[in-house]
């Protein structure tokens, strides 16, 4: 099997430079547009596919962003990896701006989004144990090491509705919870790249101490701007030396990520509803 590399970009990181043969292509799916069109061409000769989550532009909101029809684009297209990179306030003093975290969980506090592919005539249940790849983590970790940035491996992300920033209660909370990171965008990703048996991993950039710090103050969008443009050099040195790390060969996720639906689908075939179905051939079809 190849390689295919999937990025996500997020706030900050729109496009990818040096992709051999680039092309930017509309991808259409069942659950309506992706953010944008996606941009796919190879990098060291591995196959690679961007997609800019928030839209080229940055129109999309995290509420509105179109996270199922997104990770189907890039399952369509043949992705077998998906790195996803998002900017987060870091709950953390020991965690500064600049920084990158390697992301292997999750707190989900998201509720105006939907987060499954699967639904009533199709019910299914994966396991969000470890919702992040390993493998595929230590990969992006390695490739960020390596273009000179400090990098944080582990960590629980706390995931927020947004569009606001936090109060300041509610990033005390999120502390006493235990979480490392704060952003608005890492769920449901992460889940429905889990449905559609994809490697997945998270790098989180840090654009700020939450409001919890009492040197930092309020969060302020002047100050994660520069932060984000200062990073986005960095990230995309991580894009460009994961194909290095990865290969163009692929054998099995070690830990099942490609296998995650083996007995997760509940619903007898002769209930299963035949539109529903066919709308989760691309992610699900080796189960269905």
């Amino acid at each position: 099997m190849q390689t295919m590399i999937g990025v996500i970009g997020g706030s900050g990181v729109y496009q990818i430079e040096g992709l051999e043969g680039a092309s930017w292509v509309k991808v259409r799916t069942p659950w309506g547009k992706p953010s944008d069109e996606v941009l796919v061409g190879r990098l060291d000769g591995v196959p690679m596919a961007f997609l800019p989550r928030h839209g080229r532009g940055h129109v999309h909101s995290p509420s509105s962003v179109p996270y199922r029809a997104n990770i189907h684009a890039l399952k369509s297209l043949g992705c077998t990896d998906v790195v996803a990179v998002s900017a987060v306030g870091s709950l953390r003093s020991d965690f500064r701006p600049g920084d990158f975290v390697n992301v292997d969980q999750y707190i989900d506090r998201t509720f105006a989004r939907d987060k499954s592919f699967f639904g009533p005539g199709c019910v299914a249940h994966v396991s969000l144990a470890h919702p992040t790849c390993p493998r595929l983590g230590a990969a992006a970790a390695g490739a960020a090491r390596k273009a000179g940035v400090t990098v944080h491996q582990g960590a629980t992300y706390l995931a927020m509705e947004g569009p606001q920033f936090s109060t300041l209660a509610e990033s005390r909370l999120y502390r006493s919870w235990g979480a490392d990171v704060i952003g608005m965008t890492g769920m449901p990703e992460a889940k429905l790249a889990r449905e559609a048996e994809l490697c997945y991993a998270s790098v989180a950039m840090v654009t700020d101490y939450d409001c919890w710090h009492q040197d930092h103050g309020a969060v302020d969008v002047a100050q994660v701007i520069a932060t984000l443009n200062a990073n986005a050099g960095h990230a995309r040195a991580l894009v460009a030396g994961l194909p290095a790390l990865l290969g163009a060969g692929r054998a099995p996720c070690p830990h099942g990520c490609d296998r995650a639906l083996d007995h997760a689908v509940m619903t007898a075939p002769a209930l299963r509803d035949p539109e529903l179905v066919a709308q989760l051939s691309v992610v699900a079809g080796r189960v269905l």
